[in-house]
């Protein structure tokens, strides 16, 4: 297992962090995240060593932006 965070910007609210864990949910070898719109993070904890790129692009979709923090 390991867990990689990432920096969020634009969430300001409880459904903004659902509709990330939304998205990043549907990652392969996902097993638990945490989000948080008043600090501005994700907390992603997979299998294996997670894809930097479709996590960032998982909360692009999203409709938000992210870096590896």
């Amino acid at each position: 297992m390991t867990t990689t965070s990432y920096a969020v910007t634009g969430m300001t609210c409880g459904h903004c962090e659902g509709a990330v864990r939304s998205e990043v949910a549907k990652l392969p070898g996902v097993s638990s995240i945490e989000v948080s719109a008043a600090s501005g993070s994700l907390l992603v904890t997979a299998d294996a060593e997670i894809d930097d790129a479709a996590v960032l692009a998982a909360v692009d979709e999203a409709g938000y932006s992210a870096e590896r923090a």
